[in-house]
């Protein structure tokens, strides 16, 4: 059986209908309360909140750190993250990291999961409505089953996610005005706030493969583009990032916005991250000439040494 031409027997039912009814109410019952009860600068206050905590646990936690190992971060940093993380609705860490690690061993090419040459859409969320044909054993993250807080996010993700993700900005939004206030936490801090982290998240594999330029390797159709990094919490300079993923920065000049980088190095000097790692600036400059030369880096680039640069400058 098919509808509109889809394949009805891949059609993963429990994310599509969170997907598609998280962004129907964002874009319907959110206005209807709004005309009711007006704007409250509460809600939107606990939207961008959770909208940090859940973007930043995606970004520094679920990808540089926890997929790329860029830094290394304390036990309690690692909780936090796990813990808001689950609350963007994108799965336990361990299933994260086993996608985004194939994108980068496949990217391009049918084994990405997100392959951006299947199309846009597929590489913004189709590939999540529609099951593989086999999916994938999370057999690409051994050093993450070790991890106990891994193990324990991994078996209780739902429940964190409900919990945190929706129940607590309810329960914030009753304490500050009755039922119409837990209405509007649920809607604005909740769902709206699940539809913005989610589809920044998504635009990182959708839009930044097709969108800016192309300065340290044209290897793959990873692009780095200011504009995306102003809403994915710097995660849109993606043509480095694919270059030289295991640096914890992404815009690795001093002046461009990544403030997933300006964190990192934050918490560094708080003694709660360490080691973080970096290219050798004399390693990007050559990735920049080659590009400008039209001659092709070596596959095995990417896989040099990094420096460790402890509690290093940002840039």
């Amino acid at each position: 059986m098919k509808i509109f031409s889809l394949p009805t027997e891949r059609i993963n039912w429990v994310s599509s209908s969170f997907l598609i009814g998280t962004a129907l109410l964002t874009v319907t019952a959110l206005p209807v309360y709004l005309w009711f009860f007006g704007f409250d600068w509460f809600h939107f206050g606990m939207f961008f909140v959770m909208f940090i905590l859940t973007g930043f646990s995606i970004t520094a936690g679920y990808h540089r750190f926890f997929a790329h190992k860029t830094f290394e971060a304390r036990w309690p940093l690692r909780l936090m993250v796990l813990i808001f993380g689950a609350a963007a609705f994108e799965n336990s860490v361990l299933e994260w990291t086993s996608d985004h690690r194939r994108h980068h061993k496949h990217v391009d090419h049918d084994d990405d999961p997100y392959n951006i040459s299947k199309g846009f859409f597929h590489a913004h969320m189709g590939w999540i409505l529609f099951k593989l044909n086999a999916e994938p054993p999370l057999d690409n993250v051994p050093d993450l089953h070790g991890d106990p807080l891994v193990r324990w996010q991994h078996r209780y993700v739902h429940i964190i996610a409900v919990l945190v993700g929706f129940v607590l900005p309810t329960v914030a939004g009753f304490l500050y005005d009755g039922w119409v206030g837990a209405l509007g936490g649920l809607l604005i801090g909740g769902v709206a706030r699940v539809v913005a982290t989610q589809h920044t998240t998504f635009f990182i594999n959708s839009a930044c493969h097709c969108m800016g330029r192309q300065p340290y390797s044209q290897r793959c159709s990873a692009r780095d583009s200011f504009f995306l990094a102003l809403f994915t919490l710097g995660e849109g300079y993606h043509n480095y990032h694919h270059e030289f993923q295991y640096d914890y920065r992404n815009g690795v000049k001093p002046w461009q916005w990544d403030p997933t980088k300006w964190l990192i190095w934050v918490l560094s000097k708080l003694g709660v991250t360490s080691h973080l790692r970096r290219v050798p600036t004399e390693k990007i400059i050559a990735a920049q000439q080659a590009v400008s030369m039209g001659s092709a880096r070596p596959a095995s680039s990417v896989e040099q040494p990094l420096v460790d640069v402890g509690h290093s400058t940002t840039s």
